[in-house]
């Protein structure tokens, strides 16, 4: 995979030396009340579907962006999920590697559709994924753990949809 360049960050094929970084930026109160906290061999073996990219600004590791392809040409989609290091919430880096990866996944490898989840009282994702040209679908009823209260969240479904010519 090749790096992909957003306006503010850069997104780098993760690599082995940056799991200690994106490992301890999970385990973050902020980020853990969302993702949960990491499994033990996250982020190199929890998820071996998942394509992974460190998020780098200012020459550091400041999160983590993955997609996953659904390659049946009947349904073919990809589908994204974001975290960014909490001194960094709020600086639009999230908002700019969604652009950023969205932009590769349609441009570079052909997808029309991307989609996402997101828990519906995570307000400051939603509003970036908004930013991002996302829009939501639905609510999908208790769809996710919640890690604060260690029972079910709702989600919202939200997708970003590019009609092929």
């Amino acid at each position: 995979m090749p790096e992909i360049g957003g306006e503010r960050v850069t997104l780098v094929p993760m690599e082995v030396g940056h799991a200690e970084r994106l490992h301890a930026i999970r385990a973050t109160p902020e980020v853990a009340a969302w993702w949960g906290p990491p499994e033990d061999d996250f982020p190199l073996g929890d998820e071996p579907t998942a394509t992974r990219f460190a998020i780098v600004a200012d020459d550091e590791v400041e999160g983590l962006i993955q997609f996953s392809e659904e390659n049946e040409p009947d349904y073919r989609h990809a589908e994204v999920d974001v975290y960014i290091s909490p001194e960094h919430h709020g600086r639009g880096l999230g908002t700019d590697a969604i652009v950023a990866m969205c932009s590769h996944l349609m441009e570079v490898r052909g997808h029309h559709r991307v989609v996402l989840s997101v828990d519906t009282e995570n307000e400051r994702a939603t509003r970036s994924y908004e930013k991002s040209g996302f829009r939501r679908v639905g609510v999908m009823r208790c769809s996710g753990r919640n890690y604060r209260t260690g029972g079910w969240s709702d989600e919202y479904f939200m997708e970003l949809v590019r009609p092929p010519a």
